[in-house]
């Protein structure tokens, strides 16, 4: 059985990726896109693809995504908090 490939974005699409942290170019590099400028700590930013779809969150907003989407498979809440039916409007 083969293994797992790993998916490759174009050239095109990396040529117009930039960090959102930074703003500069990202190299893929296995199933990851490395910044090419490092951020305001120094560390290198890198950002996970998965199912062949780059995930360009700040690392701040990733944990928030990450147990988000969790939450979504745990039998969790599934309308968003709120209760009665109706969806609200921002004027509420």
């Amino acid at each position: 059985m083969p293994g797992p490939t790993m998916s490759l974005i174009s050239p095109e699409l990396l040529s117009v990726l930039r960090c959102p942290v930074t703003g500069s170019a990202l190299v893929q590099e296995g199933e990851e896109l490395i910044a090419a400028s490092p951020g305001a700590d120094g560390q290198t930013l890198r950002y996970a693809i998965e199912d062949g779809i780059p995930l360009l969150l700040p690392p701040e907003l990733l944990a928030a995504a990450t147990a988000a989407r969790s939450d979504q498979h745990d039998g969790g809440n599934h309308d968003g908090g709120r209760s009665g039916g109706a969806p609200r409007h921002a004027a509420e």
